[in-house]
């Protein structure tokens, strides 16, 4: 299991549109990928935009992400790049 912790640079944190871009990038990796809201300790399946939403990650939110199979590094790369140029 490859781990990554991360601060969310959005200013209007994850909602939809960058729920929807963190759910396909996802989809892309066969690993079992989770995160979890650091303050709240809820965790979601990044691979469903109703979790991440549900998780209310908002700007300055720390997110950790866990990524578990075949190709957890390269999921947990893509997924930091990803994040981290989320910007409106």
């Amino acid at each position: 299991m490859k781990t990554t912790e991360l601060t969310i640079v959005n200013p209007t944190g994850i909602h939809a549109r960058p729920a929807s871009a963190v759910c396909n990038k996802a989809g892309h990796y066969k690993s079992k990928i989770t995160f979890i809201n650091k303050r709240t300790g809820r965790t979601a399946n990044a691979k469903s935009i109703m979790n991440l939403l549900a998780l209310g990650l908002c700007k300055g939110a720390t997110v950790i992400i866990n990524a578990e199979g075949e190709d957890e590094q390269e999921a947990i790369d893509g997924l930091t790049a990803l994040i981290s140029s989320l910007s409106e």
